[in-house]
């Protein structure tokens, strides 16, 4: 499956400027909003303004920063640009700093005029700090009140003492590299410090304590073999992820995924875990199954842990219980982790409810894959009854066969029926019909995997929300 990028032309970065020059120009509330936050950073601050706000006066007094009482103009920028590591534009002139920004890059300066992203070089996020830690958050300048909205929840979830966490994990640094070598490891440790009770120690403030709790996860970490996280993705929106995925995905050393598993779900795939894709499609297996159980096992005994990463739910058609039963046999440990299934997620999306008093009291899940002769063995006899609702895993191919084959058996040919293609995705299509009908709609409108097709009375209390 091909990555997804959302372009954007801005690129995040963190600039040591600790020592740096950097040039404010302008005098008034806005150029003090930016002179505030690099002070902190120990940049050598300049700031070219002929009068200054009370705020930016006390800072000068203070000898946080240093007052060049002049206008800003193209001459005194030039003769004060060489050295700097960047520049603010905060004059009140729009036009002037969009001339003195063309300058700055025509000397390749990153340069900032707030509030004209246009003009600009750089972009100054919103930020939240602790300590140490940082969390910048931007919308490339095309939406700030948001970006702000964003910063503010961002503050209500980090905890006051996370600057003690960073120095405690920053002061330990050295000492565990020397101890612990394997850069793989001593990630390991540091996530099980966090996740356990190292981390709320740390924070507040019992470095005794929090030393202690490191120490021993050392001892026993470097003992620790591999394991297998047999994790349900869902059925493609992001948002249906359970928070138990989402961390494991985090936390995972290399990640074996499906064909079904899109690309906006494994952005939340740690950046440096190695990805493996083994999806697998009608006569076209990137990897056999045999093949995908050896190489979990091979991952796991190398004490890698490993992130199984498969659509829907892995218990639900995705083969889940022979990786499951072969981890058993090699003796490896495992966790799973259930998904939103297909079934559920589509038909919720699609608006159609999976049970339904008055009309079914059963739903039954089928898959729609056929013998190698191309027929369908299926228990037909329990399947077309019309007080249930009929789910068709992989139906497509054969969805001719399958609502001739329900009709056969006894369901009227009139019988709703739905086909959900790319369902919890923005790209969903829904179309209705009828076991007669449904087979030309889909044939019609050129449907194509992944989809899910639904039979029963429950197709007629269809309803559709409103986007979210």
């Amino acid at each position: 499956m091909k990555a997804s990028f959302e372009r954007t032309s801005w690129f995040p970065i963190m600039l040591r400027l600790e020592g740096a020059r950097v040039l404010v120009a302008g005098g008034g509330n806005v150029a003090a909003n930016k002179v505030q936050l690099l002070v902190p950073t120990g940049a050598l601050v300049d700031i070219l303004a002929p009068t200054l706000s009370p705020e930016l006066e006390r800072l000068v007094a203070d000898g946080k920063a240093r007052l060049i009482r002049e206008e800003a103009s193209v001459k005194t920028l030039t003769s004060l640009l060489p050295g700097c590591r960047m520049v603010y534009l905060a004059t009140s002139n729009r036009a002037l700093n969009a001339e003195l920004s063309a300058l700055c890059q025509s000397m390749n300066i990153p340069v900032c005029a707030v509030d004209d992203p246009e003009v600009s070089s750089f972009i100054t996020p919103a930020m939240t700090t602790r300590g140490a830690v940082q969390i910048a958050v931007s919308t490339g300048g095309a939406a700030p009140v948001l970006a702000r909205r964003l910063r503010a929840k961002i503050e209500e979830i980090m905890p006051a003492g996370l600057h003690r966490l960073a120095a405690f994990m920053q002061h330990s640094r050295t000492a565990l590299r020397t101890q612990v070598p394997d850069s793989a490891l001593r990630r390991r440790i540091w996530e099980h410090f966090l996740d356990g009770t190292g981390g709320p120690l740390a924070m507040s403030g019992d470095t005794q304590a929090a030393q202690q709790e490191l120490e021993r996860i050392v001892r026993e970490d470097q003992r620790r073999t591999g394991e297998v996280w047999l994790v349900g993705a869902g059925p493609g929106d992001p948002d249906l992820l359970t928070l138990a995925a989402l961390r494991l995905m985090q936390d995972a050393d290399s990640v074996l995924y499906d064909n079904l598993v899109g690309p906006d779900i494994l952005n939340f795939v740690r950046r440096d875990a190695e990805r493996v894709f083994v999806g697998k499609q009608t006569n076209n297996h990137t990897l056999p199954q045999d093949g995908i159980n050896a190489e979990l096992i091979r991952r796991a005994k190398e004490g890698e842990r490993v992130l199984r990463l498969k659509g829907g739910d892995p218990f639900i058609f995705g083969r889940g219980g022979e990786e499951i039963e072969a981890l058993v046999d090699a003796g490896i440990p495992f966790r799973i982790i259930p998904g939103i299934s297909a079934a559920n997620g589509c038909a919720a999306y699609a608006g159609i409810p999976l049970t339904h008093r008055d009309c079914a009291q059963a739903c039954l899940f089928i898959t729609g894959h056929a013998r190698a002769d191309g027929t369908l063995n299926l228990a037909w006899e329990t399947i077309a009854l019309r007080s249930q609702t009929i789910v068709i895993y992989m139906g497509l191919t054969l969805i001719h066969q399958l609502c001739a084959r329900l009709v056969e058996h006894g369901l009227p040919a009139d019988w709703p029926a739905a086909v959900v293609e790319r369902g919890t995705l923005p790209q969903q299509r829904v179309f209705s019909g009828t076991l007669s009908t449904l087979p030309q709609q889909v044939t019609d409108n050129k449907v194509s995997s992944p989809a899910l097709v639904i039979v029963g009375e429950v197709v007629r209390h269809r309803v559709i929300s409103s986007p979210l």
